[in-house]
């Protein structure tokens, strides 16, 4: 499945600023970055799950707020891009992890 992971990390202490920072490198494990705090990831349900786990982890629920968003299959036919970044086509091209 693909989903959209985006975060928002309470950034004015330097706790917060290395939370934004483990939150990131774990998002990275998973997918590709399409925004500073969005990230693509194509995960199967148990990866989901250890992906889940892990950002609830490093998140402080009181300051930060963290979203899974589902996409829809096809892809092609519910998302558009728009400018210079180009993804991963998860489909074609080889992601090393």
């Amino acid at each position: 499945m693909m989903i959209l992971v985006s975060y928002d990390v309470c950034t004015e202490t330097a706790i917060g600023r290395r939370r934004l920072r483990r939150v990131a490198r774990v998002c990275l494990n998973y997918g590709q970055r399409v925004q500073k705090s969005v990230f693509e990831c194509r995960v199967n349900q148990a990866q989901y799950e250890v992906l889940e786990r892990a950002l609830l982890a490093e998140i402080d629920l009181s300051e930060d707020n963290l979203r899974f968003y589902k996409l829809t299959e096809p892809l092609a036919e519910h998302v558009k891009e728009f400018g210079i970044f180009q993804a991963i086509n998860f489909e074609n091209d080889s992601l090393v992890i």
